[in-house]
């Protein structure tokens, strides 16, 4: 076995073997996944050539409506974190998600790259996406800050106030079915809250008309491993959430 095939196996049962510690830690027995979907039909020749169908087109849309508010943030010096930044974490994922997560800040790896949730945090929602049976190209995930404040520190008062009305586009382009705030910046700012993410976190709420659900953020759940359980229940709420609303 070649050093880059060995590397590679390694990395793979180690990223199993953190996943299955995570379904452990958040009391899942077992996933369910659905059935797998039937080939569509061969098209006819007038079927091939014909205009594409709305649905194609709405998401186009989306996202160029999403691209215009990225490249008004471009360069952006709202604030004094333009200054330690190495790259604006826009956002990243489905255009049309009917589910979108919206954290606090960049950290490290995501200043680094210029794509949230990168990092160790990261790759714990995308292992809490894999129990929901979702992969992180079918949601939408987004940030309030769109700069790394210094040392992963809180965001300052002043530092949400000149990004949030970017946040509140973004959201209102998308017009998701559910919201999931990861933390309690996140909650706070779309809820114009001040009580703690321990009293919000699995409580419905609502941000302009759209069902959100105020959770604990990955980082949290990496220091404290024993809420994973608590978050795994609000993950249930959001499904049956997002079940109701396709029926």
């Amino acid at each position: 076995m070649s050093n880059q095939l060995r590397e590679e196996f390694l990395s793979l049962v180690s990223g199993t073997r953190s996943l299955l510690e995570d379904m452990r830690d958040l009391g899942i027995e077992e996933v369910l996944f659905p059935p797998p979907m039937e080939p569509p039909a061969p098209q006819s020749a007038y079927e091939t050539d014909a205009v594409l169908p709305g649905p194609v087109q709405v998401a186009e849309t989306l996202s160029e409506g999403l691209e215009d508010i990225c490249r008004e943030l471009d360069g952006c010096r709202r604030c004094p974190l333009c200054e330690g930044r190495n790259r604006l974490v826009f956002g990243g994922g489905n255009p049309q998600a009917e589910l979108v997560f919206v954290g606090e800040a960049p950290g490290r790896e995501e200043d680094r790259q210029g794509i949230p949730f990168v990092g160790e945090a990261g790759q714990l929602l995308e292992r809490i996406l894999f129990a929901m049976n979702l992969h992180r190209d079918d949601v939408y995930i987004c940030n309030v800050i769109k700069c790394r404040p210094p040392g992963n520190r809180d965001p300052k008062p002043e530092e949400i106030e000149a990004c949030e009305p970017f946040l509140k586009r973004q959201l209102a382009v998308i017009r998701p079915k559910v919201l999931v705030t990861l933390g309690k910046f996140a909650a706070q700012t779309l809820l114009r809250e001040r009580m703690p993410i321990s009293r919000l976190r699995g409580h419905w709420r609502e941000y302009e008309g759209i069902p959100l659900m105020p959770t604990y953020h990955p980082a949290f759940l990496l220091r404290n491993p024993a809420s994973k359980k608590e978050v795994w229940i609000d993950m249930k709420k959001v499904m049956e959430k997002l079940f109701s609303a396709a029926k």
